[in-house]
């Protein structure tokens, strides 16, 4: 199968797992309980998933040990930003394809879980897909 095709399997399946905690769950909670509870479900069907993961940063000649990190990454080919916030703001979109860009990765999710419907909080970032 090829890389791009997992990647929007890999993605699916997060999005499943996230639509089934926010029926279970419902908005206004703080991003970590989100983040635990996504990082649980995924781990139960069977993806390897880390969470603040720190990524290094080289600009010119200075090194950063952690230029940010990644709030969640699933089966190392898919990024997670999580936010339970009022609304996204066009930065948080600029910071997603960021840390895409700086990790080479192709995919992200940005996903606001503080929404009466999920599916509004739920947003696709490429990186040269």
């Amino acid at each position: 199968m090829d890389k791009y095709k997992i990647e929007n399997k890999i993605a699916s399946s997060i999005l499943d797992q996230a639509f089934k905690i926010h029926n279970e769950l419902g908005p206004g909670l703080l991003e970590s309980v989100y983040e635990r509870c996504i990082k649980y479900e995924l781990e139960q069907i069977g993806h390897n998933v880390q969470t603040q993961v720190p990524v290094p940063l080289t600009y010119k000649s200075l090194q950063f040990e952690t230029g940010f990190k990644i709030d969640l990454l699933v089966d190392n080919l898919v990024l997670i930003e999580l936010k339970a916030i009022e609304a996204l703001a066009p930065i948080h979109f600029a910071q997603t394809l960021t840390y895409l860009k700086i990790t080479k990765l192709k995919l992200g999710l940005l996903i606001n879980f503080n929404n009466k419907f999920l599916k509004d909080g739920i947003h696709r970032v490429v990186n040269n897909l």
